[in-house]
């Protein structure tokens, strides 16, 4: 193995997938101006050149956010959003019919499932309002670093 190309046991290679995400964040910034054609075209070149992760880090590190708000946008990153809610809504309404029936069989005069239900409704209603962002987002969709 060539020591010029290899500097550790933390160097990983990156993927198709990695590098087209790049790719997106790079084309994003300059539809919006933040990169000219020039370095834009530049900075993709690299981009579809780079063997390991590291190598794609420093093209968006200078954008906001390391340009990761474009990939939120993309259609794929929309629609596995669309995904999480179905799934959190459904959790949520089986888990009220769960507590309702329990509160029936007990007998109990005071609807007490009402307390963690509200919790639970609040992070739905957070969960469509602001979905995942950050970090969070980050590991939960497989984006590049």
């Amino acid at each position: 193995m060539n020591d010029a190309t290899w500097s550790g046991p933390h160097r990983l290679r990156t993927s198709d997938n990695e590098r087209e995400q790049v790719a997106t964040i790079l084309r994003a910034a300059m539809a919006e101006g933040r990169l000219t054609l020039e370095e834009g075209e530049e900075r993709l070149a690299g981009a579809y050149a780079a063997t390991f992760r590291d190598e794609l880090t420093p093209l968006t590190a200078d954008l906001p956010h390391g340009g990761r708000q474009a990939l939120r946008e993309t259609p794929q990153a929309r629609a596995a959003t669309r995904r999480e809610v179905r799934r959190h809504v459904s959790f949520v309404a089986v888990f009220a019919a769960f507590l309702t029936g329990l509160w029936l069989l007990s007998g109990a005069h005071f609807f007490w499932p009402a307390i963690p239900l509200t919790f639970l409704v609040i992070g739905l209603v957070r969960h469509i309002r602001y979905g995942r962002t950050g970090h969070r987002y980050h590991h939960y969709h497989r984006l590049a670093p």
